[in-house]
């Protein structure tokens, strides 16, 4: 049982209005309830997911999750394309310069010159080598991708 509230007698103001008084700060036992109670929404919350999850036939389970997995097969296998082609064209590009009396650094250098323009600029597209869709999704991880090629 809790107490009822006490009742507080105040003085008005000088201009007669009423001073509204300051909310009483809970007690440690009513802070002590209100994490509970949160931590009980949270709980249940948590649970009802479960519960949403675990109500699926497992061949949906199973599917979602076989789904998922060759999704990230797919990811990796792309980005061991890439990987492979970014390394082959930085070896001819290597080579070319080499052959013009261009050293590696230099060739580095204007690379990093090149994704910091595509990078700190709307318009950039490197001559056109950029389509619309691949801006589109540099875009969405600009902040990422600042913090891999910023100049130092």
């Amino acid at each position: 049982m809790s107490t009822p509230p006490a009742i507080t007698i105040v003085q008005p103001n000088p201009d007669g209005s009423l001073p509204i008084p300051a909310p009483s700060a809970p007690s440690a036992t009513e802070a002590a309830a209100a994490q509970l109670q949160q931590r009980a929404e949270a709980l249940q919350e948590q649970l009802d997911g479960l519960q949403e999850l675990l109500a699926k036939p497992l061949n949906e389970i199973l599917a979602d999750r076989d789904k998922a997995l060759e999704a990230a097969a797919a990811w990796d296998a792309f980005g061991a394309m890439w990987v492979l082609s970014q390394r082959a064209m930085r070896r001819v590009a290597v080579d070319l310069a080499a052959q013009q009396g261009v050293s590696e650094a230099e060739v580095v250098a204007r690379a990093m010159q090149h994704a910091n323009a595509v990078l700190n600029s709307e318009d950039e597209t490197l001559g056109g080598t950029i389509a619309p869709a691949q801006l589109a999704h540099i875009a969405r991880h600009k902040p990422f991708l600042r913090k891999q090629f910023r100049q130092g």
